[in-house]
């Protein structure tokens, strides 16, 4: 009986490490000001768990911009993309993740996109040399935006030795991520980040 109790205390702390906790991270700029919508996934070591398709994905066409400007969507995901401007579209992206061209397409005409690899993907309107936009296409269901505090997280996030990646399109490294190894302990996390200032015509929307 002894060694059946033993036993199973044995078995309950090897499972603890993987045990799901609260995890919060925070992004902030060079003057320590939050960074919102910065794209923060999770890897755990030796755990893999595929974010699913669920819901819709839109990135409109609306006054001559893309909106939203950020998308976060997991691998598989179909994304349309409706014209809701007066005047026609060609939308495309050179991104090695996802290359496509969605030719000329007039207003109230909408065309579907599937994302079946993950990166990130950036957008472009042949037309519209002003338009620009970002699709991050995740394989971690471990992935948050950050809000406007700069914060985000993640509320079962396993006591695993991880690596952790944050992406921004204006983030002054290669392909705009960096990432960090993190301990099973750290349950609060916090990155500082130097941006490059975003394109004047990304300053005069609401990003």
């Amino acid at each position: 009986m002894v060694r059946k109790i033993l036993f199973a205390l044995a078995l309950a702390g090897a499972a603890s490490p993987l045990a799901a906790t609260p995890l919060n991270v925070r992004v902030v700029d060079a003057s320590g000001r939050p960074v919102r919508d910065a794209v923060v996934t999770l890897y755990p070591s030796g755990l893999v768990r595929s974010a699913h398709p669920s819901g819709r994905y839109v990135v409109a066409q609306q006054g001559l911009q893309f909106r939203p400007f950020l998308t976060v969507v997991p691998v598989g995901a179909d994304v349309s993309f409706p014209n809701l401007d007066p005047t026609k579209h060609h939308v495309y992206s050179f991104s090695s993740a996802k290359r496509f061209e969605l030719k000329l397409f007039a207003k109230d005409q909408s065309r579907i996109v599937h994302f079946d690899k993950p990166g990130v993907v950036a957008l472009g309107c042949n037309i519209h040399d002003q338009m620009s936009a970002f699709i991050v296409v995740t394989d971690s269901a471990w992935t948050a935006r950050t809000n406007a505090q700069g914060y985000a997280s993640f509320n079962d996030a396993p006591n695993a030795p991880a690596r952790m990646t944050v992406w921004h399109p204006y983030l002054r490294a290669p392909g705009g991520l960096i990432q960090q190894a993190i301990a099973p302990t750290q349950r609060s996390l916090n990155f500082q980040v130097r941006l490059r200032p975003p394109p004047p015509a990304m300053a005069m929307t609401d990003y």
